[in-house]
């Protein structure tokens, strides 16, 4: 299986919030919380500052990553693979897809913010470059503090992760 990785349009809006929420069922299920949001419209990540990478199979979209682009800042917002195609190379092929066209559009970093703990979140993320850092920009403090509002942290410690991009010059 070898997913096709596009930029989102419109017509794939539905499909992102519905991967997100399905793929966001499996971190309610280990971190048990009281109440959970529901993923924001795909309609709205298609349109935040940033980009949205999709991964398709056999013409379906089966997992997306949304990276923000605000104030000099390039940030892994959201990576969510359908549960059904997990565990197949498709969050790396996003993630590396991501960095990649960050460093095609002259970024040097890229950050995320997630869980210390969860398999899935900071030790993959170390698998694909990424090193646990400190918050240093108002951008990232901010997000800190959105975290702290929602109550994140009583479900396990938050980390800010950041990955060194190859400048467009040295992407093949």
């Amino acid at each position: 299986m070898s997913p096709r990785i596009r930029f989102a349009t419109t017509a794939d809006a539905t499909s992102i919030e519905r991967i997100e929420n399905d793929a966001d069922r499996l971190l309610i299920d280990r971190l048990e919380p009281d109440a959970w949001s529901p993923a924001p419209p795909g309609a709205e990540r298609i349109t935040d500052l940033g980009f949205v990478l999709v991964a398709e199979v056999d013409e379906d979209v089966v997992g997306f990553v949304h990276v923000l682009e605000i104030d000099d800042a390039c940030h892994l917002e959201q990576l969510s693979v359908s549960p059904a195609f997990a565990r197949r190379g498709l969050g790396r092929a996003l993630t590396e897809a991501a960095k990649r066209h960050a460093g095609e559009r002259g970024h040097s970093r890229i950050t995320l913010r997630t869980f210390a703990d969860v398999p899935w979140n900071a030790p993959f993320y170390a698998t694909v470059g990424f090193a646990e850092e400190e918050p240093s920009t108002a951008f990232h403090r901010s997000l800190v503090e959105v975290e702290a509002r929602l109550g994140l942290d009583r479900y396990g410690r938050r980390v800010q992760m950041g990955a060194t991009l190859r400048p467009a010059s040295a992407v093949h």
